[in-house]
């Protein structure tokens, strides 16, 4: 099997996933990103947005809210706000994300529109 590292995503609810991936693609507040095994360290802030791994079982999804990410070389670990499998961003889940969008700054206005984003793009 190709090269792989570890892949843990948790929320403060419950712990999402826990295997190894060949590849994830993250949404970094300041872009996209895409981990691999050897890949430079770097601890990065996410923006709403869907988090892709790769592992020996296929491709699994799964929807978050924001939070922190973790890259080494031998492993990617999410920390979420919020998060729950794809199949779960139902609109009540959905309706339930902090948006922040009370305190007017950028960072609240740019999360709101990330949110747009994801519901678009899940469809709900």
């Amino acid at each position: 099997m190709a090269h792989m590292m570890q892949f843990d995503l948790v929320s403060p609810e419950r712990k999402l996933a826990s295997f190894e991936a060949s590849e994830v693609l993250i949404p970094g507040a300041d872009g996209d990103m895409t981990a691999m095994p050897d890949h430079m360290p770097v601890i990065t802030t996410l923006r709403p947005g869907i988090v892709r791994a790769r592992g020996a079982e296929g491709e699994q999804e799964f929807v978050v809210s924001g939070g922190f990410a973790e890259i080494t070389a031998t492993s990617l670990s999410v920390l979420a706000e919020q998060a729950a499998p794809k199949a779960e961003a139902t609109g009540e889940f959905m309706d339930g994300l902090d948006t922040g969008e009370g305190d007017g700054s950028d960072a609240a206005v740019k999360t709101a529109a990330d949110l747009v984003a994801l519901r678009a793009e899940l469809g709900v």
